[in-house]
């Protein structure tokens, strides 16, 4: 089939890849523009099109497609279908009826659950135990339109949000090709209104743990925040970050270290830091840590 990619960050680059792989004709790939990055703040092409320009696909990166210039040459590519995954910007009407079956959009949960920015981190911090990947039916709305295909995987108790990201994401490299292969005999889906839920960009400010929070609440935080922007306290006047934790047993005071192997009072129970990373530092194992850092038993965590 003849096809219109569109997709920016790591997440899309497996689904371009399996589209390629399946035989697609890839007509054009459209990805947001490079972005300054490093220390020299030079621009950086977007992984998706590091990847295209790789396999010699033909790459457009327009700031905006609300202008004429840019939806002409979308529509004269004259593709059968656009497939959108977490491409990053708005299209507007005329983009999505330009390809002859519209725009099919990967989207990762379990519709109309989380429509939104960050619908992983937050089925991971909402304790949710299953989510998943749905092919959409493009329509001017945020994430509203009609479900196609739908494919669903419990998550791990112990999961982060960048394992969560990967395994979603060779999902739906295997739930578009599924679709675009039987897309004549799909029925669309309306969702129903009444189980919507919206998944807010994160903001940094809910990264701060709260340690008399319940132990299940912040073991679901640092996962769902894990790798970034990644859930921190503060020691020593310097910022840490958790990138990983398993529910414990014990009690004491909110924030108390209980045991040498990074063993945390909570609210309500505890919680075990297993992977941690100082600022301008990568991270470790907790053992590996604490050899370092040597939190004492009894200490609190976010007092000086």
């Amino acid at each position: 089939m003849r096809l219109i990619f569109m997709g920016t960050p790591d997440f899309s680059v497996p689904i371009l890849d399996a589209l390629v792989q399946a035989g697609h004709d890839i007509c054009a790939v459209y990805c947001q523009p490079p972005r300054p990055a490093g220390r020299g703040k030079k621009p950086r092409p977007s992984p998706v099109q590091q990847r295209a320009e790789e396999i010699g696909l033909l790459v457009r990166h327009p700031a905006s497609l609300k202008h004429p210039e840019p939806q002409e040459e979308f529509a004269e590519l004259e593709a059968e279908a656009a497939v959108v995954v977490a491409y990053g910007l708005i299209l507007p009407q005329i983009i999505l009826d330009a390809p002859k079956h519209g725009c099919l959009n990967i989207h990762a949960s379990l519709l109309p659950r989380w429509r939104g920015a960050a619908p992983i981190h937050r089925a991971i911090m909402a304790g949710d135990e299953k989510t998943g990947v749905c092919i959409m039916q493009m329509e001017a709305g945020l994430d509203t339109g009609p479900v196609l295909l739908c494919e669903e995987t419990e998550i791990g108790a112990a999961e982060t949000t960048a394992e969560l990201h990967d395994r979603l994401s060779a999902m739906g490299a295997v739930a578009i090709n599924k679709a675009l292969s039987q897309l004549l005999q799909l029925t669309p889906q309306p969702q129903p209104e009444e189980s919507v839920t919206y998944a807010a960009k994160i903001d940094k400010a809910e990264a701060k743990i709260d340690w008399t929070r319940p132990a299940v609440e912040v073991d679901r935080l640092i996962r769902g925040l894990s790798p970034f922007p990644g859930a921190w306290f503060e020691i020593d006047g310097q910022r840490v970050k958790v990138l990983g934790s398993v529910l414990d047993e014990g009690t004491g005071a909110a924030g108390e270290v209980l045991s040498d192997d990074l063993r945390i009072a909570c609210g309500e129970g505890a919680v075990r830091l297993t992977r941690l990373q100082r600022a301008g530092k990568g991270a470790q194992d907790a053992d590996v840590f604490q050899r370092g850092a040597q939190i004492a038993v009894g200490r609190r965590l976010g007092e000086g």
